[in-house]
Order: C-alpha cells, then structure tokens, then sequence
C-alpha cells in the first residue's frame, strides 16, 4: 500500500477509532485493602469522676445499676469508685459494697481510685475477704486495679492532697509498690496538665516530669488531665508533644473536661498524636471538688459519636444506643437533663422515630 493509501484509509475511519471503547482494566488495579481501624480504649470514669461531685450522695443501688449498665453496653475499663475519706468526699461513700454487689463481667476492669495508703489496707481487706470466700471460685475479685493521683502544680496538690507535687510523689511510691506486690495493676492521673485554677498556666515540662514519675513507679498507664477544661486542641498538641519527648505516647491517657465545649476537639487531636485511651463520663457527669466552675469530663456518647466514620473504633462489642439511654437514666436518677449533645439528639430522634410510628 502507497503512503497516499495509508493515509486515506486512516482519514476514513477516525471517528470510529476515538470512539471504540478502552479495554477494561483489571478491578485490581483500583481494587485497595479496607484500612483496618485503630482501637481507641474508653476508660469510663462516670461512676468515679462523674458521681463525686455531685451535691447529694448517690445511693449504692443506683452506683451498682450504673456499672451493670454501662457493662452491658461494651465498656471493658469502668472505674467503679473510690476508697477516699467519706469525710472528704461523701459521694464516694459505699465503693466497698459497690463493687462486691456490682456484676463483675469477664474481661472487664474496675480500677478504684486510692489517694494513700488507709485506702490501699481498706481495699486489700476487701479483696481478702472475696478471696476467702466461696463465691472466689464463682466469680471474678471485686477489682483488679488501682488509680493512683498526683498533680502538675504545688497549688493544686495543696488544695487536694495538702503537700507539696514532691510530697504526693513521696506518699503514693509505697502505695504503688504494695498494689503491685498484690498483683493489682496501677493506672496514674495527672491534673491540671494546662491551666491550674490556684496559680494559671502550667509548665509542660512539669507535666512530663510528673508522668515520668508515675511510670518509675510502675503505673502502666498515665492519664493527662485537663481538669478545669480549658484546653484547646493547639494547647493539649503542645503539651503533649512536650511529654512524649521522654514519655511513651502508648503508655499515656487523656482526661478532658468540657468547660469550654472543646473536649471532643480535645480527644481528636490526642488521637491524632498517637494518644490510645481516652477517659470519658457517661452522661458529661461531673466536674472536680477542688476545680471551681469546672464541669464535668467529656462525654462518652459524643466520644463515641465522634469516632464514627473516622479510622478510629472504640471496639465491635460497643454500643451506642445502649450508652445514650444509660446517659439519660443516671441523669434522670440525679434529677437533670443528660448534658451529652449527642446523647439529647440520638435520644430525641429515637423518641420522635416512636412518636411517628412505622411509615407505609
């Protein structure tokens, strides 16, 4: 075929050869993995945090009923309660007969919180007692692990704890020990790791120092507290780019209050920073006797909420609707409105959902 015959064969046809269509190319080549979601732990600390600073003291029943519940929506981290004076914090009167009524599921932790070491003998003789017991064989202990507190400031340690940060330091090392001799595993708290309400901003550098200290002490987890709940997302990034210059980000927790309506944002930037476990109260309940104005940690239904549709999961077993209804009970048991936005909304849809009835 000549040049001038080529030529007009392929002027003959150019519409037929841009439409024809493109061999299909393998759904593999498109095709990716499903991005596994990175597990987020809940420590639920509502019956701890939440309930002590409550005006009137929650009866133990009610205490008890809280723990099933929150149980049985998937929760595996609650904090059941406290073994400090009564004296000092009335709400916390009883933990010794919640977590012997409470049902103790398989799998699940119940840390307490013990501020010296009266509380440390006071939970050890209940634990002797279960052992020797003929329900010890039948059921789990009444709890396996402790919380231990501290803070970032003199000003706040003295308003707590009466001493000095050095000084708390000095008193919880022996509790911690004696804890861990028991088996019992030992979680460690910092407060006031942005702003303190005695003496303002707080030095991050403290903070760091503190929860190095906490983990020397054989804590396996140290909970970050921002308890007046005056952080921003920028402010908890910075502060926690300070600590994990010498602290490992797995081993810490973070601990916000929503004062400010910003700890949902709070909770997503430490997510973002490699932060895996985060403390929330069913309900938003609580706030800190010796924080003025501080309400209380954020919610765990606008946690939960939060996480959805993002590359975080708080775990298969959990369950949100079972949470939100959870908030609403213990809020009606304390006589208010739950103060979770999401658990209002989720609760209200559902009820505007029964009030239209099925659609044809």
């Amino acid at each position: 075929m000549s040049v001038t015959s080529a030529s007009r064969t392929a002027l003959r046809y150019p519409l037929r050869r841009l439409l024809r269509p493109a061999a299909p190319r393998s759904a593999r080549m498109f095709a990716s993995a499903p991005q596994a979601k990175t597990l987020v732990k809940i420590m639920e600390v509502g019956p701890r945090d939440g309930l002590q600073n409550e005006k009137g003291v929650v009866p133990v029943d009610v205490k008890v009923e809280l723990i099933n519940r929150l149980g049985e929506a998937g929760l595996k981290h609650i904090e059941a309660g406290s073994f400090v004076s009564p004296k000092w914090v009335p709400q916390m009167g009883g933990t010794a007969e919640v977590i012997s009524q409470m049902e103790r599921l398989p799998g699940v932790h119940y840390p307490v919180l013990v501020p010296n070491q009266r509380g440390l003998d006071n939970l050890s003789s209940l634990l002797a007692e279960y052992a020797s017991s003929p329900s010890a064989a039948a059921q789990p202990p009444p709890t396996d692990e402790i919380a231990i507190f501290t803070a970032a400031t003199d000003a706040f340690c003295q308003a707590n704890t009466n001493t000095t940060v050095a000084g708390s330091l000095a008193r919880l090392a022996p509790v911690a020990r004696a804890a861990l001799a028991q088996g019992l595993r030992v979680r460690g708290y910092v407060s006031v790791v942005i702003t303190c309400p005695y003496s303002g901003q707080v030095d991050y550098g403290r903070v760091r120092e503190v929860a190095e200290a906490l983990l020397a002490m054989g804590c396996y987890e140290v909970s970050l507290g921002d308890t007046v709940g005056t952080g921003t997302p920028a402010a908890v990034s910075e502060m926690l780019r300070e600590v994990t210059k010498t602290v490992p980000v797995e081993k810490l927790a973070g601990h916000f209050h929503d004062t400010f309506g910003t700890g949902v944002a709070n909770v997503m930037a430490a997510l973002d920073l490699g932060v895996r476990t985060i403390d929330s109260s069913i309900g938003g309940l609580g706030g800190c006797p010796y924080s003025p104005g501080a309400t209380g940690n954020v919610a765990t239904e606008d946690v939960l909420y939060a996480l959805q549709g993002s590359q975080y999961t708080a775990g298969p077993g959990v369950s949100l609707d079972k949470l939100v209804e959870t908030g609403w009970w213990i809020s009606e048991q304390l006589g208010r409105e739950t103060v979770s936005r999401a658990g209002k909304a989720l609760r209200l849809k559902k009820l505007q959902e029964h009030a239209d009835g099925p659609k044809l």
